[in-house]
């Protein structure tokens, strides 16, 4: 369980840290290259949840969000024995620093603009691989499941 508070505060940290210094350092709607056009740091306070979506129901997107928070500490001793710390503790402690912003300010801060894609933060970076190690975890058991029905070890 230690593992999976480490990982938490360890996202948490990055994403309000990053956070902050964007706020100190750009106004609103500035966009900065970093390298180039391949990377921006563009500052937006995004009012939706993925892509923009329900922006115009913040308060939908909090209920959502804190009720998410609640179901996975609920089954967080399973998932954890189970073996997905890792994955856990991404999804949480990215979940939890959007859900930060929300209460804070009504709305997410997003600042990594890679131009081609909407605009994110280290927040959702962590929700994205978070659920890309999951996903991989999961079929690697699966496999391991289906190879021990069939006599494979």
């Amino acid at each position: 369980m230690l593992k999976f508070w480490v990982i938490v505060i360890f996202v948490l940290v990055l994403d309000q840290g990053s956070k902050l210094v964007v706020q100190r350092l750009l106004d609103p709607g500035l966009s900065v290259p970093v390298a180039g056009e391949i990377l921006r740091l563009t500052y937006v306070l995004n009012p939706g949840g993925a892509f923009g979506i329900l922006g115009d129901r913040p308060h939908i997107l909090l209920g959502v969000g804190l009720l998410a928070l609640v179901l996975a500490l609920a089954v967080l001793p399973r998932i954890i024995r189970v073996g997905y710390t890792w994955p856990a503790g991404l999804l949480f402690g990215g979940a939890l620093g959007n859900l930060i912003d929300r209460v804070r300010f009504g709305r997410v801060i997003d600042f990594i603009d890679l131009g081609f894609w909407p605009v994110f933060n280290l927040a959702d970076t962590a929700i994205v691989a978070g659920s890309i190690l999951l996903a991989l975890l999961v079929l690697r058991r699966d496999k391991d499941q289906r190879g021990e029905q069939h006599g494979h070890p």
